[in-house]
């Protein structure tokens, strides 16, 4: 067991005084068997009400509302955390998918077919072509293996790059320029996936790493696939890992584009706000 502090500041520096609307915050860890809350503190200023619940993929989301006009948006988290994943690569698969292709069981159609919808349909056939350059597409393979190759491709292929900008490339800019962020590395790898008729998601969450550890990193984004008798695994394109103890998911989603960790508007002003985000992720003693 590892026991990992998490903090995470977003703060908005606005040209004048204005009224912030409702905001949506996606900061909290999702908790299982793998991961324990042992503690957590938010500290968010101007004065606000916040509402907590769960949406429809049991992500703890925050609903804040604000009281008071303010020139200056803080919202301060710290979250320290109990992490039992210790062995990523000590799974389980259903005999009749230990080899690709296979078809999931009748029981888990429904619940799995939104899962392999791809979000961009018109890149299908780009990525349906990469696939096939890296021999994805010749016929039975362990589908251990074709995750582990296409999560290797994407970090070895694809040079990495901060991107500022909301939102996420289509697979197909990613692949035309070589290039792209965690969240476009995840993207890729899912629509890939789905390609593959593999049920695929994203997800946002935090890294622990020697960058993280020292501060001003970001949050990170990787993938899961559903596999029968191990359900969603993990697996990061920006590591080229399969996800362990130093990955701490906050939200899972269908859309890449639909779980930011904060989101929001604001009434007011014209010039666009300064923005700073800082993630840290340190571990503690056990």
């Amino acid at each position: 067991m590892q026991r990992l502090r998490i903090k995470h500041l977003t703060e908005y520096f606005f040209a004048g005084n204005v009224m912030l609307q409702q905001h949506r915050l996606l900061i909290r860890p999702r908790e299982g068997h793998d991961v324990r809350i042992e503690s957590s503190m938010l500290n968010i200023t101007p004065a606000y009400s916040i509402k907590w619940y769960r949406d429809v993929f049991d992500n703890s989301m925050a609903l804040v509302s604000f009281l008071e006009p303010s020139n200056k948006l803080t919202i301060a988290s710290e979250v320290v955390i109990q992490h039992y994943e210790e062995a990523p690569l000590d799974f389980f698969i259903e005999d009749y998918a230990i080899n690709y292709p296979f078809s999931y069981a009748e029981a888990d159609w429904a619940d799995l077919a939104a899962f392999q919808q791809p979000v961009f349909p018109n890149d299908q056939h780009k990525v349906n072509n990469w696939l096939m350059q890296l021999g994805l597409r010749n016929g039975n393979i362990p589908t251990v293996n074709l995750l582990m190759t296409l999560n290797q491709a994407i970090n070895r292929q694809f040079r990495y790059q901060i991107r500022e900008e909301a939102g996420v490339q289509s697979p197909t800019y990613t692949i035309n320029n070589g290039s792209g962020s965690c969240r476009d590395y995840t993207t890729l790898f899912i629509e890939a996936c789905r390609c593959l008729g593999l049920a695929s998601r994203f997800v946002s969450g935090y890294l622990h790493a020697p960058a993280t550890e020292v501060g001003n990193a970001t949050t990170h984004a990787w993938a899961e696939v559903y596999l029968p008798g191990t359900g969603w695994k993990g697996f990061d394109p920006t590591t080229g890992q399969v996800t362990g103890t130093h990955h701490i998911a906050v939200a899972v989603a269908r859309n890449p584009e639909a779980v930011p960790p904060v989101s929001g508007s604001f009434i007011g002003a014209v010039v666009l706000p300064r923005l700073i985000v800082n993630v840290q992720v340190n571990l503690l003693n056990s």
